[in-house]
């Protein structure tokens, strides 16, 4: 009898994972005297992945991160950390940009807090905050030296990813492998700017499992697809987006091939893996600058996923669709509308439409339905969308929220 492979989940960050070390602190980079530098470290050699923005206006990090993954691809390559600051992007900063995130992984290789022998082509690099400045490296500089990463310090990694998140965002899943326990544990930051594929986020995603670097990549991306590329906040893709995951076999048992997507543990690792990535990205859409309600959008019956996936990005990316949910106004138009210039099949004779448990329309038409009790549905914390289209099997589900007033007052004065 094959083995059966559950799954367990609960809520930590990225020291959860067995020989992953993390710290934060404060350099002067945000005017609030907030953290704002901070690094993760494996204490092993590691394999990684990444997934960055698709905008062709990348930040200097986004490119380093991509050199240093071309790196850990080749023979005898490895990662071993990430160094990461908030309260400037980094982005649109030329060849001094450059320089200057090539110098944060020679700062963090050669800190006192770094582990014996890494490497500055072995690390990581990511920043968040505002576009088209150049970092005070003399600030930052001293920021990376006093980072003294341990067991203990992912607390304070995760408040020094934070810009306009309100809430640190963590997750954690673990399974069993040869009697071993195995984890992959993530934090993240984002809350606006926020639009496939991916979002103003970051991303840092470790596991204790031995992973072959070809296999870690691919279960990455599919993990990505359907969660971190189903956010919506506000239609914006950002310069930095960056997920980040490294595998350093520090809890694998001994004797156990390194995954490579054949064994019977790899669907308990994806699932694990998904689950971290799914809360992550669910956790910005709750969080949405200035959001007072959560969103699910729920397509199905689409001619593929791909045509679900758009659509339900459509509805929850559609601003008019987003000021409905705020006024609890359900306006089913919007939604439809939203669906249609979506870019999937669409037939406006066959789809449905509910709001929770309110059927508004059948077969492209409105039904006699109570309007009070449509809008109440709307009134929550969460509201949940329904549209089948009826014409296959394809399903998918995007994750957004209202837009709000706070929404434009916290972003009409974001760099004054």
């Amino acid at each position: 009898m094959s083995p059966t492979y559950d799954i367990e989940t609960f809520s930590a960050d990225v020291t959860a994972a067995r020989g992953f070390l993390a710290d934060g602190g404060t350099c002067g980079l945000k005017t609030s005297g907030r953290r704002d530098v901070g690094a993760v470290l494996s204490a092993h050699p590691a394999t990684a992945a990444g997934t960055f923005t698709t905008n062709k206006v990348k930040a200097a990090p986004v490119l380093v991160c991509q050199e240093v993954l071309a790196r850990d691809a080749g023979p005898g390559s490895h990662a071993r950390a990430i160094v990461f600051n908030s309260g400037n992007a980094n982005a649109a900063t030329g060849e001094q940009g450059l320089a200057n995130a090539r110098r944060m992984q020679a700062l963090l290789a050669a800190g006192p807090g770094a582990a014996p022998g890494i490497r500055p082509e072995e690390v990581f690099v990511a920043s968040t905050g505002v576009i088209g400045m150049q970092l005070d490296m003399g600030k930052l500089a001293a920021g990376i030296r006093g980072l003294r990463p341990s067991n203990d310090g992912g607390g304070r990694a995760v408040e020094a990813m934070m810009t306009t998140d309100t809430v640190p965002k963590t997750a954690a899943a673990r399974f069993s492998a040869g009697g071993a326990q195995v984890t992959v544990a993530g934090m993240a930051k984002g809350a606006a700017m926020i639009a496939p594929h991916m979002a103003t986020m970051l991303a840092f995603i470790g596991t204790d499992a031995a992973v072959e670097p070809a296999y870690l990549q691919h279960a990455l991306l599919d993990a990505v697809e359907d969660s971190f590329n189903m956010v919506i906040v506000d239609g914006d893709m950002s310069t930095n987006d960056t997920t980040l995951l490294l595998a350093n076999a520090a809890a694998w048992p001994a004797g156990y091939t390194p995954l490579d997507g054949s064994q019977p543990e790899c669907t308990a690792f994806e699932a694990a893996l998904r689950s971290v990535c799914l809360r992550l990205a669910q956790a910005m859409a709750r969080d949405g600058e200035g959001a007072s309600r959560f969103m699910e959008i729920r397509v199905e019956g689409a001619a593929s996923v791909e045509d679900a996936r758009k659509a339900a990005r459509s509805i929850a990316g559609s601003n008019l669709t987003k000021a409905a949910v705020l006024g609890a106004d359900p306006n089913w138009g919007r939604i439809a509308c939203a669906a249609g210039y979506a870019g999937a099949e669409l037939d406006p004779l066959k789809f449905d439409i509910a709001i929770g448990n309110v059927v508004l329309v059948r077969n492209g038409l409105a039904v006699d339905y109570d309007e009070s009790a449509a809008s109440a549905e709307m009134k929550g914390k969460e509201v949940n969308i329904h549209m089948h289209l009826h014409l296959g099997d394809g399903a998918a589900t995007a994750w957004g929220c209202d837009l709000t007033p706070e929404y434009v007052r916290l972003n009409s004065e974001y760099t004054t």
